[in-house]
């Protein structure tokens, strides 16, 4: 790696990374650099680190002659123009494996947290109205039967906890999982009629946008819950919203919104939603194992050897 390698980071992400990418290559911070100065840097940014929410977009890419290789500090792909890297010739890596045992840890998190509503007991403790009444009852995880959309490898870590629990496991995928003894559904509006809690695990693409739609809500129905720990597009929300005001649906569980950061204000008002700002995989241990192998990835590009997680 005698000649700069400048690397281009698209979100501060952590201070390790940070530190660990300065002490390899040359660093620029995208938040930090105003468009015309990047501009000025394009002959030598060979590589960007982006994450689940700003990776390498069409434009960002075409502003980069010289961009080699992205490396994504995530595991999902949708925020890269993939079509675009395949085109030039450009390397894509990301961190498939790392998220996975805290993004499954959420699922059961939120999973809990909205049957028992967790949140609004915590501030019926705090407001003092403990004092004045008890708390109503809520409802057992224990036992409910979960279907799971998309049983890849955060989806299977999901089934698992959930089995620890005594749940009944069926799932929807692109295709049944020959290994799996779960009970398949080749569409979607059938896993929701036939379960009680529905978790959304799997990736972002054209064809599960919004595959959490008005006929899928309605057919869990108004004791069924939504799980979201992928991407927060997965979900219709308008048609959400509703549902859960309507009493159509039971309950929600959010890792993630359609337009996060921004939250539908009837929404943020429901008692009946758990909300996490796209936190699953936001512990110091993960986030480090991921970052390490973002800069494993570049170091190998670079210095001519195979990459470690290889997209493209």
């Amino acid at each position: 790696m005698d000649e700069i390698v400048g690397v281009l980071l698209m979100r501060p992400l952590s201070n390790y990374i940070q530190q660990e990418l300065a002490k390899r290559f040359t660093l620029f911070k995208y938040w930090e650099i105003p468009s015309e100065s990047l501009k000025l840097h394009s002959d030598v940014i060979r590589a960007v680190v982006g994450n689940g929410v700003q990776g390498a977009d069409s434009a960002l890419i075409d502003s980069l002659p010289r961009l080699e290789i992205v490396s994504s500090h995530s595991s999902g792909l949708d925020k890269i123009d993939l079509v675009k890297c395949k085109e030039r010739g450009i390397r894509v890596t990301s961190a498939p494996d790392g998220p996975t045992d805290d993004v499954a840890d959420t699922a059961i998190l939120l999973t809990i947290a909205t049957l028992r509503r967790i949140c609004v007991a915590d501030r019926f403790v705090r407001n003092g109205i403990w004092k004045e009444k008890d708390f109503n009852l809520t409802a057992k995880f224990s036992g409910k039967s979960v279907g799971i959309v998309g049983l890849g490898r955060i989806g299977s870590a999901i089934a698992k906890r959930a089995e620890a629990f005594g749940c009944s496991i069926s799932y929807h995928s692109r295709s049944q999982k020959s290994e799996s003894t779960y009970t398949y559904y080749s569409r979607v509006i059938d896993l929701a009629s036939n379960c009680q809690i529905l978790v959304v695990a799997c990736a972002l693409t054209d064809e599960t946008h919004h595959i959490i739609n008005r006929e899928v809500i309605d057919a869990l129905g108004p004791n069924g819950v939504v799980i979201n720990i992928a991407r927060g597009s997965h979900i219709d929300e308008p048609e959400l919203v509703s549902a859960l005001a309507e009493g159509r649906l039971g309950g929600a569980g959010l890792d993630g919104l359609e337009h996060e950061p921004e939250v539908p204000t009837q929404l943020a008002s429901l008692d009946n939603v758990v909300l996490s700002p796209h936190t699953a995989a936001g512990t110091v241990e993960t986030r480090k194992e991921m970052a390490d192998l973002v800069i494993a990835n570049l170091e190998a590009y670079f210095s001519n050897k195979p990459l470690l997680t290889p997209v493209l």
